[in-house]
């Protein structure tokens, strides 16, 4: 199996392209942060020492949980789109095992190249935010960066053990498939238990979080933070998980208007959202976490920066809440556009002979188009939706714990501006993709084995 697997990545390196890209910014981002543990080992003062531990501690753990679960999911998809290729191995003999380690060997070599091209980018990546902590006044500019040994271990160790364990994760589900029901693509009815469980603890987590902040932190200035901040993502990452369920709901609910405005398009575009919403489901989970994550941080350091000073909290460790906060969110918010466009691109590509089918049935390009454009806003919608909804565990206990009101005292244009951001991305990656793959002569898509 691992000399099978060497082959299928030399004959299939397009496909690979989307994990190798989630695991490259995935391992650069947590290099990046971990530099600044380099930098506070190399003999600075201790004030400084626990300025970049805490950049390096928070906000880098946060990115590790939603890198680490963006690689998972971006396995997940890549294992999803391959189960014809499983499933004639299979029936050639292959055991579960034997397809569980080639699955696992590919993904392990995959993770290995990218958190090594990701080193170079990873140093750049810290140096410039070396450098915002040096211009916001947090370290002293006589300090030197430093990228060292923790650096390069710590992105390499986790990018290649994510890597392997989310391979474990995804191949489970396709090593257990029948030869038979692989080759029909049909996916499950339900959501397994143990993803399910998974998603409503997450979501728990994080009202519970929302709750503490009101209960225990009103009054109490930006301390309010440290439980409001996680509130959102940790339920972003619970209804991330919970997509496919999500999208079932919408699907249900906006049926109807699609089948009687678009047609034969309209027609195809349920279908297929019925059909394959656990896929559909891998690109939904950037857009909510997007949503949620960006919109939740950004209002709330926009309440905090509007809201009166407390007594006893020096302006600098104000500054320092304020670029951490920033950092994280423009991080998270950056890599989960990416992931965004990377899983579309790769969703949308691996359905070239589902759409040659299409054609050779009687429908159009421009029906095929109008099919991609109503399932992409189908998902902008449903993730704008649920990652407002989201947000709302962050924004609302920290508006109440810090100014004892309701609504939040922030700019209306940062709502709008991330909801449109989200829609234009999911639009555009699809329906690109799609314009691309469908240049392909419907007969030679149908000939391609994906």
């Amino acid at each position: 199996m691992v000399t099978l697997a060497l082959r299928t990545l030399r004959h299939r390196t397009g496909g690979f392209l989307a994990t190798f890209a989630a695991t490259f910014l995935g391992a650069t981002i947590l290099m990046a942060f971990a530099s600044l543990l380099d930098t506070a080992a190399a003999g600075v003062d201790s004030a400084t020492a626990e300025t970049l531990i805490l950049m390096a501690s928070v906000a880098g753990g946060w990115c590790l949980l939603i890198v680490a679960f963006a690689v998972t999911s971006t396995l997940t998809l890549a294992v999803r789109q391959r189960d014809r290729e499983v499933a004639l191995l299979r029936s050639v003999g292959a055991t579960p095992a034997q397809v569980g380690r080639m699955v696992v060997v590919e993904s392990a070599l995959v993770a290995v190249a990218a958190a090594v091209v990701a080193i170079p980018a990873g140093f750049g990546l810290g140096r410039l935010l070396f450098t915002l902590l040096v211009r916001t006044e947090q370290v002293p500019a006589s300090v030197p960066y430093r990228f060292g040994y923790i650096a390069a271990g710590i992105g390499v160790a986790v990018t290649v053990l994510g890597a392997l364990i989310g391979a474990l994760v995804a191949v489970r589900r396709t090593a257990k498939l029948g030869a038979r029901e692989a080759l029909a693509g049909d996916e499950p009815r339900r959501m397994g238990w143990k993803r399910v469980t998974a998603g409503w603890l997450l979501v728990a987590g994080g009202v519970n979080c929302g709750l503490l902040t009101v209960l225990l932190f009103s009054g109490h200035g930006v301390d309010a933070m440290q439980t409001a901040g996680q509130a959102s993502i940790l339920v972003s990452a619970g209804l991330a998980l919970l997509s496919p369920a999500l999208i079932r709901g919408m699907t249900a609910v906006l049926a109807r208007p699609l089948a009687r405005l678009g047609g034969a398009s309209g027609y195809l575009t349920v279908a297929n959202l019925r059909r394959r919403s656990h896929q559909l489901g891998g690109a939904l989970m950037p857009v909510i976490l997007f949503t949620g994550i960006s919109v939740g941080t950004l209002v709330m350091q926009s309440v905090e920066n509007r809201a009166a000073d407390v007594p006893g909290i020096p302006a600098s460790a104000e500054r320092n809440i304020e670029t951490l906060n920033l950092v994280v969110v423009g991080m998270l918010a950056l890599f989960a556009a990416i992931m965004l466009v990377n899983t579309l691109v790769a969703a949308t590509t691996y359905r070239r002979r589902e759409f040659g089918q299409q054609r050779l049935t009687g429908a159009t390009p421009a029906q095929v188009r109008r099919m991609v454009g109503a399932e992409a806003a189908v998902l902008a919608v449903t993730g704008v939706l649920f990652g407002s909804l989201a947000s709302l565990a962050t924004i609302l206990p920290y508006t109440i714990a810090r100014t004892d009101r309701l609504v939040p005292d922030a700019p209306a244009l940062i709502w709008p501006a991330i909801a449109v951001a989200a829609v234009v991305l999911t639009l555009a990656a699809s329906v690109g993709a799609a314009r691309r793959a469908l240049r392909t002569p419907a007969v030679e898509a149908v000939g391609r084995t994906a």
